[in-house]
């Protein structure tokens, strides 16, 4: 049987699939031409990540398909839905790619409190004629140990986050419609740990009391924080967004950045992704990567052993 990995696969999840007998198929096929090539090589099992969407025009003309795998959390881009109904299976890896995003959460944090993003723009430039005059504008960080951070969405990657703040030192608040409490596992090198019991609380409790306010929602059909819910935030809040673009307003966002009622964001998605807004992209006080939150060798590895562990135990073990 045959897999096509459209959006890539790492070697590690290559391997145990070649291994239980698979053909693996890394060749990067243009969304248009994906029903035809699965269609051509007669293809069992499609793995996309964010890029490859399998819609269901791709599943009606595709009768040889059985899975289809997304290598991550989200899958927006698979018609779930109408794929089960049609008796395909659908897979993927919400738990792999978990500490990483979180860890992306964290250093857009720690870029933006410390003006890192920006500093690394002016240095180059003015760095050794204006050495001094860079030194006094980025003198005002802070620290974000003693800070609250308000994480919304806690699932997952919401926990992940809440553990590393911990770990920080931070307070930790949270909110989710579908999550009354959790308790976060705080493990350290030497095998100890603490455990820390946390409630969520309405959003707006949230808004007002976080230093941080980092999303881990899902997409969804209009903001979940807009120009309403950006007033009721503190001065000088700090927001994040590696979860998925179009949940927050970035106009407002924008206008609030400017009016200083914000003081800095980190993005990693985009509303109008993969060609973000140029006042997005030109503003000095957003930390920005493009969309890698899940992009580290070893989520990678995780993603795909997890994938072929799946597929194999769907179509070799029954």
């Amino acid at each position: 049987m045959k897999v096509l990995a459209n959006d890539g696969l790492s070697q590690s999840g290559i391997a145990a699939l070649e291994k239980a007998g698979f053909e693996v198929i890394t060749t990067k096929v243009a969304q248009e031409q994906v029903a035809n090539y699965i269609n051509t090589n007669n293809v069992s099992v499609i793995l996309v990540r964010s890029a490859t969407k399998v819609r269901q025009d791709i599943i009606d003309s595709c009768p040889s398909l059985k899975i289809i795998g997304r290598g991550g959390v989200g899958m927006d881009n698979i018609d779930v839905k109408y794929a089960v109904e049609k008796g395909i299976h659908v897979i993927n890896t919400p738990a792999s790619s978990s500490e990483s995003v979180a860890e992306l959460v964290f250093a857009h944090l720690f870029s933006g409190a410390r003006f890192l993003h920006d500093a690394n723009r002016n240095m180059p430039l003015d760095g050794d004629s204006q050495f001094n005059n860079l030194k006094k504008a980025y003198a005002n960080g802070i620290e974000l140990r003693g800070k609250t951070i308000g994480i919304i969405g806690f699932g997952r990657i919401g926990r992940e986050v809440a553990r590393m703040a911990l770990g920080l030192g931070m307070k930790v608040i949270a909110s989710d419609k579908y999550v009354d409490e959790a308790t976060i596992k705080v493990d350290f090198y030497n095998g100890q740990f603490i455990n820390v019991d946390i409630e969520t609380e309405p959003i707006e409790d949230i808004l007002k009391h976080s230093d941080f306010i980092t999303l881990h929602v899902p997409a969804q059909d209009g903001y979940v924080i807009g120009k309403e819910e950006i007033s009721l935030m503190k001065d000088g809040v700090g927001i994040v967004n590696c979860a998925r673009g179009g949940v927050i307003d970035e106009v407002a966002l924008i206008d609030a950045l400017d009016e200083g009622k914000v003081l800095f964001a980190g993005l990693d998605v985009f509303e109008e992704e993969p060609t973000p807004a140029i006042q997005v992209l030109m503003n000095p006080k957003i930390s920005m990567t493009p969309h890698i939150g899940a992009a580290t060798l070893e989520a990678q590895d995780r993603i795909g052993t997890e994938l072929a562990e799946q597929i194999i135990g769907l179509l070799k073990n029954n």
